[in-house]
């Protein structure tokens, strides 16, 4: 497509942004490619299974294979509603945007604050990843003592180390330009995507064991049980597999958004649950042992380094740290724009400083630098308590499942109510995505899974979030930061929802209160 010709859709998407009230601030510089790698780069195959695969392992055995295609199948019918979504509202904030026109006002704020609790928490767990793979690779990437492991001290505290190096530079990167961004995301999509399916063909070049080692239940009997101990390792393709929507927080940034973000939503999940599937299906062929509890305790690269070799099982780790830095980049543009998009509604507090774009950069500065800084702030509770770290990263899983539970749940309901998603035509004349007739059965199908997946990560279970009986407070993580999430919501929301509210055009709410002796209501003028 000739630029003259690029120059001219882009034209209409920025007056078809015009029509949902909103001015084209940020610079259209993302394209087909660079839309998808936005998406995968998020879920990153290399970094999370890499990062979680032990977790699976550990709890499952051979048989947490199957939790994957699972977590899979329910994550692409939630993919599939957001494609319709994002087809027809092409806005930055997907999330918080598209549940605030499904659900209303109120639900929009709480699915934006919550995905961005969720998404400073998951810049921080992305970036520590570093610590599981660099010292792998050269002892000198160890700066603090000499046990690299994340649960010990000086592990920790290196973790840390090489996770606010990483966020000084992500932070830059995001806050300099986009075009920059997307060239960085692109290119370490495309090595991440070639160094999978290097791995998995030199893994199963390597392999001890036949595919049927995923119809054995090794590590499973009647004195472990079945049901719990696979519902526990689902936990890690539920880790893995989210952030595919993050293609939508670039709609303003992309060419034909309402044609091209649905259709990278769909392929960054589908290459995701593809890639990953072989991923763990070639790790435990050529596992040197699947018995002696190394695979539990270390993971990938224990297989890498055993079955390829120090040289080749370096190089890969490499690949593997390069998916890491990406995928931080990813999360952090994804963080940075859904925080932008909820400012320049009054939703947050500062909101007039953290909506402004750059006129140098054209970019959301200051809404780029604060998940940074406040994903550094969550980094150093890891210094002196991994365990707290470790549950905390597992917790933001679970918010960011609650925050697509306020989208697809208030779709079902408008689908329901007979209230459909408008049709239409997208930037090139087509006709836009939709689900048709297979609308209903889909977004029942996510809402359910949905449900399921999110009472199963907030389960207070000691043995994912408390292993080393740390503490009460960690057994009951999920509980309390539900309770204190939500809370920091209900207090932001007093705080700004009549600056909130005015600038949708929107009468501001009564509050309703009772106290001992005492009732009425609080009315605001409009």
């Amino acid at each position: 497509m000739s630029a003259t010709t690029e120059s001219l859709i882009d034209q209409v998407s920025t007056k078809d942004l015009g029509s949902f009230g909103y001015t084209q601030q940020l610079s259209r510089r993302v394209g087909s490619y660079a839309s998808f790698a936005a998406g995968f780069s998020f879920v990153s195959i290399l970094t999370t299974v890499f990062q979680l695969f032990g977790l699976g392992f550990s709890f499952g055995g051979t048989a947490f294979f199957w939790t994957w295609p699972a977590v899979f199948a329910g994550q692409l019918m939630v993919a599939l509603c957001f494609a319709e979504l994002a087809a027809r509202y092409p806005l930055s904030g997907a999330i918080y945007q598209w549940s605030r026109r499904l659900g209303g006002s109120v639900v929009g704020w709480f699915a934006g604050w919550t995905m961005v609790i969720a998404q400073i928490i998951t810049v921080a767990a992305a970036a520590i990843a570093l610590q599981v793979v660099l010292p792998s690779v050269w002892s000198g990437f160890q700066l603090v003592g000499s046990d690299p492991t994340l649960s010990s001290k000086s592990g920790a505290t290196n973790a840390v180390l090489l996770g606010l190096v990483l966020l000084i530079v992500t932070t830059t990167l995001n806050a300099v330009s986009i075009r920059i961004t997307s060239i960085v995301n692109s290119v370490g999509v495309t090595c991440e995507l070639i160094g999978v399916v290097l791995l998995v063909i030199l893994l199963f070049g390597h392999a001890e064991r036949g595919p049927s080692v995923v119809l054995h239940t090794t590590n499973l009997d009647h004195t472990t049980g079945y049901v719990v101990p696979l519902l526990i390792s689902a936990l890690m393709a539920a880790y893995v597999l989210v952030g595919f929507d993050s293609a939508g927080e670039l709609s303003e940034e992309t060419h034909r958004p309402r044609a091209t973000t649905p259709r990278t939503i769909i392929r960054a999940v589908v290459a995701s649950g593809l890639g990953g599937a072989f991923l763990i299906i070639a790790a435990l062929m050529a596992a040197p042992s699947v018995t002696d509890g190394k695979l539990g305790l270390e993971g990938l690269p224990y297989v890498l380094t055993s079955q390829l070799g120090t040289t080749t099982g370096k190089l890969l780790l490499l690949d593997v740290a390069f998916a890491v830095c990406v995928c931080t980049l990813a999360i952090q543009t994804a963080a940075a724009r859904m925080i932008y998009s909820m400012a320049r509604d009054n939703v947050l507090p500062f909101s007039k400083q953290l909506s402004k774009v750059s006129a140098t950069t054209g970019t959301p500065v200051l809404a780029t630098v604060v998940p940074g800084v406040l994903a550094a702030l969550c980094l150093a509770v890891n210094v002196g308590n991994a365990g707290l770290f470790l549950g905390l990263a597992s917790v933001c899983i679970m918010l960011l499942y609650i925050a697509y539970l306020l989208v697809t749940a208030p779709l079902l309901y408008r689908r329901l109510t007979g209230n459909p998603l408008t049709d239409g035509v997208d930037e090139t004349g087509k006709k836009l995505f939709s689900l048709g007739r297979f609308g209903i059965v889909v977004n029942v199908i996510a809402v359910v899974y949905g449900i399921a997946m999110a009472i199963n990560l907030a389960w207070p279970r000691p043995e994912v979030y408390d292993p080393a009986g740390a503490g009460w407070y960690l057994h009951y993580l999920p509980i309390l930061t539900l309770v204190v999430t939500a809370g920091g919501g209900v207090a932001a929301y007093l705080v700004q929802r009549k600056a909130y509210h005015r600038s949708l055009g929107e009468a501001v709410p009564a509050i309703a209160f009772s106290l001992p002796g005492l009732r009425g209501v609080v009315e605001e003028e409009a």
